[in-house]
């Protein structure tokens, strides 16, 4: 189905990507980029970075303007809406648009959408067809998340998690998280080995590789070294997947209709979610411009980033690297946020001791 309108209207479509350090992520996300001009020919279409790799969005958006573009539907490239979508993206968007004159209608995350949880289900799929047999009831599954301080975001990890255990019919279902909140991937992965099951799938709900994505391998190779009798399989990361396209393809024609709901009942900056009261009313604003458009932090390296470098709270085995660049500067504490009410919680991060995640 082609898009509702047509082209010569000034329509212009940008892909907005978090951005990584990691060569191979920003690569992947150019992919889907790629994959979306391909399903939507009528209209332009580009993309570009918060922090950490080049394009950054007003790179995209000057590209669109360059091509006649007088109104552009921005769909961020994120799973689920935390402090990059409600805050960091629409404060880059809304300051070029007021610079400008550029319309920018901003969409929504991709959410939990069925196409999404289909394209989880298709990965997980692929790593039981390439393991040997074993009885799903005897599966467990664990679905890794991002993690962040918003507890909305949080929750809708653990909403997928139960859609595919029950999709499925997985022995039991566990969610943990990369970073910021609790349980992380290690602690949690040694809680669920003691449930008694004979496999478990360590899913990466993840749109692309990364520092993230290799930190999540690490630690679940920790603990499977420590579990010998249990099978820890690793899935894959979800990727340009088409149904991931098609998703983004379908918050485009959302953004042009004036449809794209956000889920406000639960949003902490705007009522008394639980445990986070004093966030409501803050001002959202973008604490990414001094790392907008950074260099990849191991190009210093001249070698393939495994992102073992990265901190998580959890440290890891000393690095082979013999630059002393400290990743932790871009996402520090500075930036006004109000302070994580569980930054001390023993299955969580120790990097957000007095400060705050996002």
């Amino acid at each position: 189905m082609s898009f509702p309108i047509h082209p010569v209207d000034g329509l212009g479509v940008l892909l907005c990507g978090h951005g990584s350090r990691n060569r191979l992520a920003v690569e992947e996300f150019g992919r889907l980029a790629a994959g979306v001009r391909q399903r939507m020919p009528e209209l332009p279409v580009a993309h570009g970075y918060l922090e950490f790799a080049r394009p950054v969005l007003r790179d995209g958006l000057d590209e669109l303007r360059q091509q006649g573009v007088r109104r552009v539907l921005a769909v961020p490239g994120l799973l689920f809406a935390a402090g990059h979508a409600k805050n960091d993206i629409p404060s880059v968007l809304n300051a070029y648009a007021a610079e400008t004159g550029l319309r920018i209608d901003y969409g929504r995350e991709l959410g939990l959408d069925r196409r999404m949880i289909q394209a989880a289900g298709a990965r997980l799929q692929e790593a039981l067809d390439a393991a040997p047999p074993h009885p799903l009831a005897d599966t467990l599954l664990v679905v890794v998340g991002r993690g962040s301080s918003d507890p909305d975001a949080n929750s809708n990890v653990a909403k997928l998690t139960r859609m595919l255990v029950e999709g499925f019919g997985f022995g039991w279902g566990e969610t943990v998280f990369s970073g910021v909140t609790f349980p992380l991937v290690e602690p949690g992965l040694r809680h669920a080995v003691r449930l008694g099951f004979r496999r478990i799938l360590v899913f990466p709900y993840f749109l692309f590789s990364g520092v993230l994505v290799s930190r999540i391998r690490l630690h679940s190779e920790r603990v499977a070294a420590d579990h010998p009798e249990i099978e820890i399989l690793p899935v894959p990361y979800l990727g340009d997947h088409p149904l991931v396209i098609d998703t983004v393809r379908l918050r485009v024609v959302e953004a042009f209709e004036g449809e794209a709901p956000m889920n406000c009942s639960l949003c902490k900056y705007r009522d008394q979610v639980l445990g986070f009261e004093q966030e409501v009313g803050l001002p959202q604003r973008s604490h990414h411009h001094h790392v907008e458009g950074l260099a990849l932090s191991c190009d210093l390296c001249e070698r393939e980033c495994t992102g073992a470098c990265q901190p998580d709270g959890i440290p890891l085995p000393p690095p082979s690297h013999d630059h002393p660049h400290d990743h932790t500067s871009s996402h520090g504490h500075g930036h006004g946020h109000a302070p994580y009410p569980h930054a001390d919680h023993p299955l969580g991060p120790r990097s957000l001791g007095g400060g705050a995640g996002h």
